[in-house]
């Protein structure tokens, strides 16, 4: 193609669309690490403590949770690039979506918990998608909800992932249209 149209080589791809790609002769491995190293820095959370998890397992977020009223445009800001980060960190998938459920009047419970997921990605920055040369292509699907577990209207959230060989490459959580009665309709 050179010879035909002018053109110049730059060498293997190593950042597109903010992500970061290295390609060595085994794999491909796509990451966000100076995408999320900025974020902290953003918010104000390069020098804060790690967590091991992006969420309270026991925590329940609800629309009113009487702790008062966030500033909305911070709170928004953080949602919005936590859901961009969520295009290699597929770890972090359901405590985005769940947190841009309040969008509209977050509250200081909601900015609390979007400032932990920031401190979950501290501690996880060198995540992201890894896709193995040579490895079975075998296809493997993995489907779970939290039977009611919306507090405010008592729908499940689903979530899904599949792998096909060696990486994730869908992945999603979604709140169900309607409220599940059993946990085979959830």
């Amino acid at each position: 193609m050179m010879a035909k149209y002018e053109m110049t080589d730059l060498g293997l791809l190593q950042h597109f669309l903010g992500m970061g790609v290295i390609q060595t002769e085994s794999s491909i491995f796509l990451h966000q690490k100076k995408y999320a190293s900025t974020l902290l820095n953003k918010f104000g959370l390069t020098e804060c403590k790690s967590v091991t998890t992006p969420l309270v397992a026991t925590e329940k977020l609800a629309k009113d949770d009487g702790s008062g009223a966030a500033n909305e445009e911070h709170y928004r800001s953080i949602v919005g690039s936590l859901l961009y980060l969520t295009a290699t960190r597929p770890n972090i998938m359901y405590a985005s979506s769940l947190l841009a459920r309040f969008m509209h009047c977050p509250t200081n419970m909601h900015y609390g918990t979007a400032k932990r997921v920031l401190r979950y990605v501290k501690g996880t920055l060198d995540y992201g998608l890894e896709y193995v040369k040579g490895r079975k292509s075998i296809l493997i699907g993995y489907y779970d909800s939290d039977w009611g577990g919306s507090v405010g209207d008592s729908k499940s959230t689903s979530g899904y992932a599949f792998i096909f060989g060696s990486g994730v490459f869908s992945w999603a959580s979604v709140k169900q249209n309607c409220v599940a009665l059993s946990t085979a309709e959830a």
